[in-house]
């Protein structure tokens, strides 16, 4: 029992982290080469990966999204989609698409005068799945190395930690007015229970002997 019990803990808490991953801000700093628009085509396997900026967005099998390619400092290639928000979740609510697309443009450089960005983002990159983050914002900075501090999520995940506390404070008040009381009543009533049975066991064996000719106890 102890095992499944950390079992389903570890999977809760892989559940939250990878949750937390995905929506939460990130920040990368790269050199951006290009924009491009592309039709993709959204079944339903990756669907949930894409944004629905609107309600007629998510019947479509297929739309045009914007790209922004990008390369970091190390040489790594990245490739961004452009896509609005709305009033979805994550809770961006992005909706200056064709700004971003423009600012973009606009920011491109080569590899011998290197302009380098902060770039906002959520979401994963996965080849295999054909899926990508989503840019939602766009700032020059000095270099490739220049320092960022994620304050936006050290602010989030100090209100998770805070209300996680609440919860766990609000469950230990609740277990001990309401489940413990249950528990020890249900204790005692086993126990009263069991006597019981301890007597009408010893009143039977009492009267068993009775038949045997032997004195009742």
């Amino acid at each position: 029992m102890r095992y499944v019990k950390w079992t389903i803990l570890f999977v809760l808490a892989l559940f939250v982290f990878s949750f937390l991953h995905y929506s939460m801000p990130q920040r990368d700093i790269v050199r951006i080469v290009n924009t491009y628009e592309e039709r993709q085509d959204l079944n339903d396997w990756t669907r949930m990966f894409w944004s629905v900026p609107d309600d007629q967005s998510g019947s479509l099998s297929n739309r045009d999204v914007q790209f922004i390619q990008a390369v970091k400092a190390n040489g790594k290639t990245m490739v961004y989609r452009n896509e609005d928000t709305g009033w979805g979740w994550p809770p961006y609510f992005k909706f200056d698409t064709a700004n971003l697309y423009t600012e973009a443009n606009d920011a491109k450089s080569t590899k011998d005068a290197p302009e380098w960005y902060a770039i906002k983002h959520y979401g994963w990159r996965n080849e295999f799945l054909s899926i990508f983050p989503n840019a939602v914002g766009l700032r020059p900075v000095d270099g490739p190395d220049a320092r960022l501090i994620p304050w936006g999520n050290i602010i989030i995940l100090i209100g998770f930690a805070l209300f996680f506390l609440f919860l766990s404070r609000l469950w230990a008040q609740f277990r001990e007015r309401t489940i413990d009381p249950l528990l020890e009543d249900a204790e005692e009533t086993w126990d009263a229970v069991d006597e019981r049975a301890d007597r009408a066991k010893g009143r039977f064996r009492g009267w068993l002997d009775s038949w045997k000719g032997k004195p009742r106890k």
